[in-house]
C-alpha cells in the first residue's frame, strides 16, 4: 500500500495534481484526499488516515475527519507505535512495516490496517521528508457491509453482530476479541448450518433418483425372487411328483405303491374291510419291444395304462408301475365282496388279450397278460408276506400258458420254495459244468447232475432209417429226481441262466455227436435269448472248432415267435449261421402269430410240424387239413418237413402218403441217454443223410 500511494503522489505532483505555482504542501493535500477518497469507494474501506511519526494527521482534510481521528487516535497509537518500532527495527531501506489487528472503534467491531509509507516526491519535499516517516492508517467495520460479505462467503446463516451473547437455542455465538489487549468486542451470531447439510442439500435430487432407482430395483428383485420361489416350488413339486410316479406312464411307482399299502393296511386295522393285490405281467411285451423298437413299445405301455384305468376307474383302485411290462394293483372291497376284484382281473385279461392299435405307430399288436391275485382282511399279514403270495401266483399264471389270472393259494408255497430250491441248485450246478465225468456227464455233486438225451428222427419214406436226432437235456437231482426240460427251462430263463445252460448243452451235444456217423446231424433246440445274444455266432463257431462237429452237421431248432417277432436282427443271425453251413430249423410252427410272409424273407432250411397238430390226425379233420396244409406249403417253399410227436401208426401213414420228409416221436423211440443212444448206433447201421437236411 506504501509503494502504491508513493507512485500515486509522485503521479499527482508531475502531472498536475495542484495547481502550478502551488506549494509543496497544497499538492501532497490534494494527492491524500484524491487516495483516500479512492480506497473508501473501490476499496470499501471505511475510513483512511495518513500519519505522521508522531501520530497526527499528516493534513486537514475537513474538521469531520480530523474530529473523527481524534476520537479514536488513543486506540490507533499502540498500532502505529508498533509499526514504528518494527520500522526501526529493520532498518532504514528495509521493506514497508505493516500491522493488522481487530479493535473496537466508535463502538464497532473493526479490522484496522497500519502500515509505513516513503513519500516519493520533488528532491526538495523529499529532502524535508526524509527524516519524518509517514503511515497510513485504514479501517473496516464488521458489522455492516463486511459481515454480510463474510456471511455469504463463510456460508453463516443470518450473521449478525451483538455487544452481549444474546443468541436464540438454534444459534450460535462467536466472541470477537481485540487483537493485543484480548479485550472483548462483541459477538458474531448465526444460526448454525448442520453438519452436511449443505451436502445433503446439494444431493436431495440425485439421492431421490438414486432412491427411486433403488426402490425399482427393490420391486424387480421382489418379483424375481417370488417368481424364483414360485418355480422353486414347483420344480421341488415336479421333482417329488417324479420320486414318487412313473415318468413314461405317470403311474405311482413302488415307492407310492408302498405309501398306499401302508394306508390301506392301517385302514384294515381300524376299520375293518378287505382288500387284494394283483401283480400283472404283460405277455410278450419283450417281443413287439424287440420287433418295432423302444418307441412302439412305449406307446404300447401308455395305451395299456389306459384301457387298465378304463376298468378301474368304479373301483378306485390304485395301479402302479413297478418296472419294465409289471404292474400292481391295489384293490379295497367290503368283506366278503372278494369277488369283485377278481372279477376285475378276469376283465383286465380279457381286455388285453385283444389286439391292440397303436394309432402313433399305426401298427396293431396282440400280447396279453398274466395275473397273480393275493387277497387278505387282515394287516397282521404284512406287506411282503402279500406280496410273496401275489408274486407265487404270478408265477402260477405264467407256467400254465399265460394269459389268465390265478388267485394265491396255499399249496404254492411249497411249489414257490421248490422253485426257489431249483433256482439256486441250477445256479451252482452250471459254475461246476467244466467238469464232467467219461460218459460226458456233468460231473455228480450233492445237486445232481445234468445230462444231455437224445431222441431219434426217422426218415418218412423207404424203410424209415434214421436220419439225426435231437438233443434234449436232462436234471437228475437228488431231491426232486428226475427232471425233464418244462420244469426247469422257464426258471433258467428268468434267472437269466439261459446263455449258461444253453450254451453247454450245445457244447456238450457238439462234443457227443461228433463220434457218430459221418452224415448223421444232431439237432439243438435255442432259446430266443440265446439265439439272439450278440456273441452267440462267436460261441457256436468256438464250439464246432472244439469239437471237431462239422457246420453242415449242425441244426438249430428255433420257435417261431425267435425268429419271427425278431424281424431284421433275426435275419441277420440266420443268414449269417447259414452262411457258415450250420442249418436252421423252425420248431413249433403255426403256434404262433407269425405272419406266412415271413417265411418268404427268412430263409430257413426245416419246418418242424407241432405235436399238437399231429395228435388231432384221426381224430378231429381239422388237424389232418392243418398239417397237409404246412407240408403242402413246406414242399412250395422248397423247405424240408419234420413231424414231431407221432404215436400211433395211422399218424405215421398219414405223414408218410403227405410226403414229410422226417418223423419223431414215441412210435420210433423215446430219448434215451447220450451213451444208450451211441450203444444203438453201433448195432444198426444209421441211413446215408442227404446234405440237404
Amino acid at each position: 500500500m506504501g509503494a502504491g500511494y508513493r507512485s500515486f503522489l509522485k503521479t499527482a505532483s508531475h502531472q498536475g495534481a495542484a495547481p502550478p505555482g502551488s506549494d509543496t504542501a497544497a499538492s501532497q493535500v490534494a494527492a491524500t484526499a484524491t487516495f483516500g477518497d479512492i480506497a473508501t469507494r473501490i476499496f470499501g474501506y471505511d475510513a483512511t488516515f495518513f500519519l505522521t511519526g508522531s501520530g497526527t494527521l499528516m493534513a486537514e482534510t475537513g474538521s469531520k475527519a480530523a474530529k473523527r481521528y481524534k476520537w479514536i487516535r488513543p486506540l490507533l497509537q499502540p498500532v502505529i507505535s508498533g509499526v514504528q518500532k518494527g520500522k526501526d527495527q529493520a532498518g532504514a531501506g528495509s521493506s514497508p512495516a505493516s500491522r493488522v489487528e481487530l479493535l473496537r472503534l466508535e463502538g464497532r467491531p473493526a479490522v484496522v490496517g497500519v502500515t509505513s509509507i516513503a513519500f516519493d516526491g520533488p528532491a526538495t519535499l523529499e529532502a524535508q521528508q526524509r527524516d519524518a516517516p509517514l503511515f497510513l492508517v485504514a479501517f473496516r467495520f464488521l458489522d455492516g457491509a463486511a459481515l454480510d460479505a463474510l456471511s455469504k462467503e463463510q456460508g453463516l446463516i443470518g450473521a449478525r453482530y451483538a455487544r452481549a451473547a444474546d443468541q436464540e437455542d438454534t444459534e450460535v455465538a462467536f466472541q470477537i476479541e481485540a487483537t493485543s489487549s484480548r479485550e472483548p468486542i462483541g459477538f458474531i451470531i448465526w444460526k448454525p448450518d448442520l453438519p452436511g447439510s449443505r451436502v445433503i442439500g446439494r444431493l436431495v435430487p440425485v439421492l431421490s433418483l438414486a432412491a427411486l432407482l433403488i426402490a425399482a430395483l427393490f420391486f424387480h428383485l421382489m418379483i424375481r425372487l417370488r417368481r424364483s420361489l414360485n418355480e422353486l416350488g414347483a420344480s421341488e413339486q415336479h421333482a417329488r411328483h417324479l420320486s414318487l410316479h412313473d415318468v413314461l406312464t405317470g403311474l405311482p411307482n413302488r415307492a407310492l405303491f408302498a405309501m398306499h399299502f401302508d394306508e390301506c393296511l392301517a385302514e384294515l386295522r381300524s376299520g375293518g374291510g378287505a382288500a387284494c393285490v394283483a401283480l400283472i405281467d404283460l405277455d410278450r411285451f419283450k417281443d413287439v419291444n424287440d420287433e418295432h423298437g423302444h418307441p412302439v413299445g412305449d406307446e404300447l405301455l401308455r395305451v395299456v395304462v389306459a384301457t387298465v384305468l378304463d376298468l378301474l376307474a368304479p373301483s378306485k383302485g390304485v395301479l402302479a408301475r413297478f418296472g419294465g411290462d409289471e404292474f400292481a394293483l391295489l384293490l379295497r372291497h367290503r368283506t366278503g365282496q372278494q369277488q369283485d376284484g377278481i372279477d376285475l382281473c378276469g376283465d383286465i385279461v380279457s381286455a388285453l388279450g385283444q389286439p391292440i392299435f397303436l394309432p402313433h405307430s399305426n401298427t396293431t399288436v396282440q400280447i396279453g397278460c398274466s395275473i397273480g391275485i393275493a387277497s387278505f382282511a387282515s394287516a397282521a399279514i404284512g406287506t411282503e408276506e402279500i406280496l410273496r403270495r401275489a408274486d407265487l401266483a404270478l408265477y402260477d399264471a405264467k407256467a400254465n400258458g399265460r394269459g389268465r389270472f390265478v388267485s394265491y393259494r396255499p399249496d404254492m408255497d411249497a411249489k414257490g420254495e421248490a422253485r426257489d430250491g431249483l433256482r439256486s441248485d441250477l445256479q451252482a450246478l452250471l459254475s461246476s459244468v467244466g467238469s464232467t465225468d467219461d460218459d460226458g456227464k456233468t460231473a455228480r455233486t450233492d445237486l445232481g447232475s445234468l445230462q444231455v438225451y437224445f431222441q431219434g428222427i426217422h426218415r418218412g419214406h423207404g424203410t424209415g432209417e434214421l436220419s439225426g436226432a435231437e438233443a434234449l437235456v436232462r436234471w437228475q437231482h437228488p431231491k426232486h429226481g428226475f427232471l425233464t426240460p418244462e420244469r426247469f427251462l422257464p426258471i433258467a430263463e428268468e434267472s437269466g441262466l439261459m446263455q449258461d445252460l444253453g450254451r453247454w448243452v450245445l457244447r456238450e451235444a457238439a462234443r457227443l455227436a461228433s463220434a457218430w456217423p459221418a452224415d448223421l446231424p444232431v439237432s439243438v433246440n435255442v432259446s430266443p435269448s440265446q439265439f439272439l445274444h450278440e456273441a452267440f455266432h462267436q460261441e457256436l463257431l468256438a464250439i464246432l472248432a472244439e469239437t471237431g462237429l462239422p457246420a453242415f452237421r449242425l441244426e438249430l431248432e428255433i420257435t417261431e415267435a425267435a425268429l419271427f417277432n425278431f424281424g431284421q436282427k433275426a435275419q441277420s443271425s440266420v443268414s449269417r449261421l447259414r452262411s457258415e453251413g450250420v442249418r436252421i430249423a423252425l420248431d413249433d410252427f403255426g403256434t404262433g402269430f407269425s405272419s406266412l410272409s415271413h417265411l418268404i424273407h427268412v430263409q430257413i432250411d426245416r419246418i418242424k410240424i407241432d405235436r399238437s397238430f399231429v395228435e388231432l390226425i384221426g381224430t378231429r379233420a381239422e388237424g389232418a387239413a392243418i398239417v397237409s396244409s404246412i407240408v403242402r406249403l413246406s414242399q412250395s417253399i422248397g423247405t424240408m418237413t419234420t413231424a414231431e410227436g407221432i404215436e400211433t401208426e395211422g399218424q405215421k401213414d398219414f405223414l408218410v402218403a403227405l410226403g414229410c420228409n422226417d418223423l419223431q416221436g414215441f412210435l420210433f423211440s423215446r430219448p434215451v441217454p447220450a451213451a444208450a443212444f451211441a450203444a444203438s448206433l453201433a448195432s444198426t447201421a444209421a441211413s446215408p443223410v442227404h446234405r440237404s437236411l
